[in-house]
């Protein structure tokens, strides 16, 4: 009961902070900028709905999603991005096939961060 009473309160903030008002107002200058730049405007107003969304939902941006972002922006794609971003201290505490694992499950995190930035350059975001 103390979730619905906790999402009806946050739902009721948002209505006095005019956050509605802001995301259309957020949705109507990102999709006039990608018209003027020649972008996608389907995949800009896209991105900011599940910002939105995730706002709304109380998501924090992941952690392991700034890192790569990070990386990309002051050194671009280097070759050992894997290797920078594993956790040297948990790592070295796993054994052979928990390594491999590790390492796999990194690789796929990586890509699809890559791809989300990927994604956010290319609508100027």
């Amino acid at each position: 009961m103390d979730d619905i009473k906790n999402m009806a309160r946050a739902a009721k903030q948002r209505l006095k902070n005019n956050f509605w008002e802001d995301c259309k107002r957020n949705l109507d200058a990102g999709a006039y900028q990608a018209r003027e730049q020649g972008l996608n405007e389907v995949k800009v107003k896209s991105t900011l709905h599940g910002r939105v969304k995730s706002e709304i939902k109380g998501e924090k941006q992941d952690e392991f999603y700034l890192k790569v972002k990070r990386l990309l922006e002051e050194e671009g794609e280097v070759s050992d991005a894997l290797g920078r971003l594993t956790d040297r201290v948990y790592y070295d505490t796993l054994s052979y096939e928990e390594k491999q694992r590790y390492t796999m499950q990194l690789s796929n995190k990586y890509l699809k961060a890559l791809e989300k930035y990927r994604k956010e350059k290319e609508i100027g975001i």
